[in-house]
């Protein structure tokens, strides 16, 4: 019999096992994120607010497609439970299984009076819950944040974490956990200047830039 029959006849009938928990593949993929952000010269800093059980994460600048693996990277390497949010038409068969598996929430706008609604009610429903959004709502330049961000932090009663990705220095850093006040033009007047002199992939496109 030679070598080939042999070696069949042998391993036809074997499986492979692989005996790794769920928190020991989270730590491997952590690692393994982490040798990547060192790699490409990327660092976090600031505390991440993996011991909140609620919160709304706000990235800014959103100038580039590569801000979305840059947040895979960074989510995995912190090991942040953190989700964003899609119309729930994009939840379909066939592509839907992709953005569930990378956390996405869906959301039908048609059921509430809207969004604002829509999310504060996802925070209420849940006992721990982190969802990340870019105020700016476009890869383009922009004069003003969207508010949608801060109305719902308010309505769920979450803290908002500002986090600033600095593509200048290669950095995103978590910056400390906001809580909103009574106060909403001072609130909001904050985070209007919170991120200036931060530079996104494409400089020119970055909130606050020039400023």
């Amino acid at each position: 019999m030679g070598i080939f029959p042999l070696a069949y006849s042998l391993f036809k009938d074997f499986t492979p096992t692989f005996d790794i928990t769920k928190r020991q593949l989270i730590a491997m993929m952590s690692a393994l994120s982490k040798f990547i952000l060192k790699i490409i010269g990327w660092k976090v800093s600031g505390k991440v607010p993996n011991h909140l059980k609620k919160n709304m994460l706000i990235v800014i600048p959103h100038t580039s497609n590569w801000d979305f693996p840059l947040g895979l990277l960074v989510r995995s390497a912190e090991k942040i439970k953190v989700k964003f949010v899609a119309k729930h038409t994009l939840f379909k068969p066939g592509i839907g299984w992709l953005f569930k598996a990378l956390g996405g929430i869906p959301v039908d706008r048609s059921k509430r009076g809207n969004t604002v609604e829509a999310m504060a009610d996802l925070y209420n429903d849940r006992d721990e819950l982190s969802i990340v959004i870019a105020p700016e709502g476009t890869r383009k330049k922009v004069d003003r944040l969207k508010k949608g961000f801060y109305y719902i932090a308010k309505r769920a009663k979450v803290p908002i974490v500002p986090i600033k990705f600095d593509f200048r220095n290669k950095e995103v850093n978590f910056g400390d956990p906001f809580y909103t006040t009574e106060d909403e033009n001072a609130d909001l007047d904050f985070f209007e200047h919170y991120f200036d002199g931060v530079e996104g992939r494409i400089p020119e496109n970055s909130y606050g830039y020039g400023k």
